[in-house]
């Protein structure tokens, strides 16, 4: 593997964390806007970007404000990930996914089981990987480095 330079380093964690907060204040206006729509008022906001633990049922506005919200922030933050590093948008999306995992663990205490949760933050990096990669190559197509180029990186 091979080491970056101190300056690409600093490039990296600095737009790994304009990301992160990117990330969780599209992720609260979101919760904010669905509890709103939903009238919903039996939800702790500051907890539901890390609530797994609500029983999945269509009929349930909490879990409905839960599912919208993430899928929502997570097509959202593509685009904006886009925007911020223009290129290797799925990176950034993977390590920001995993960062959230793990302070879902930290603030809840416990590893995530329920799979309707898995389910739909996979779909929803999977999403956020589309809409990043297809918006960072129609704006910045010229930046885009091809394999062929990577040879000679």
């Amino acid at each position: 593997m091979r080491k970056l330079p101190k300056g690409k380093k600093q490039v990296v964690l600095q737009n790994l964390l304009m990301c992160m907060v990117c990330f969780y204040s599209l992720y609260y206006v979101v919760v904010s806007l669905c509890i709103g729509l939903l009238r919903v008022h039996e939800i702790n906001s500051l907890l539901a970007p890390f609530d797994y633990t609500t029983q999945p049922s269509w009929q349930s506005p909490k879990y409905l404000v839960g599912v919208i919200s993430t899928e929502v922030t997570y097509i959202l933050g593509g685009l904006v990930f886009a925007w911020i590093v223009e290129e290797w948008v799925w990176d950034y999306a993977i390590t920001v996914t995993l960062l959230h995992v793990a302070m879902t663990v930290a603030v809840m205490s416990d590893f995530p089981s329920a799979e309707h949760w898995w389910i739909a933050l996979g779909l929803g990096l999977v999403m956020m990987i589309f809409a990043g990669q297809l918006t960072a190559y129609k704006l910045f197509r010229s930046n885009f480095v091809y394999p062929a180029e990577l040879q000679n990186f």
